[in-house]
């Protein structure tokens, strides 16, 4: 079902239809961390602008698109990020994509998956009840 559902289906990739697109209107501008591939039209839209798109290594998710390249993707950088930034500073972290539904998820304290048990409470709360007045 692998070649079939590369056909129909476009959160596991790029369809057959985008990258057929992308050869005929498309030029690679550059590559991220994480493999995905950024293009740019051949051509401007009747507005002047080029268009610019991602095609993805893994899943469709637009969190997995570093900051840098987000601001190129929607026209706030003239330039690939390689030759308009500056190089990353020391102290600076690699973005990391959105881990919501994921093992790696954040676990407060007291959710049931992080083994459901709260802190004591400090005394200062008191729950509302629909007896009192």
């Amino acid at each position: 079902m692998g070649l079939i559902s590369s056909f129909f289906t476009w959160w596991n990739g790029a369809t057959w239809g985008t990258w057929i697109y992308t050869q005929l209107r498309g030029a690679k501008v550059g590559e991220d961390g994480w493999g995905n591939v950024y293009f740019e039209a051949k051509k401007r839209d009747s507005y002047g602008v080029r268009r610019r798109w991602v095609i993805y290594s893994g899943s469709n998710d637009a969190s997995r698109v570093p900051p840098e390249w987000h601001s190129w993707l929607h026209g706030q950088a003239e330039d690939v990020p390689d030759r308009a930034l500056p190089p990353a500073r020391p102290w600076q972290k690699p973005p990391i994509p959105n881990l919501t539904g994921t093992h790696q998820a954040y676990r407060p304290p007291g959710a049931l998956e992080a083994g459901g048990i709260r802190p004591a409470s400090t005394g200062d709360y008191e729950a509302w009840s629909p007896d009192q007045a």
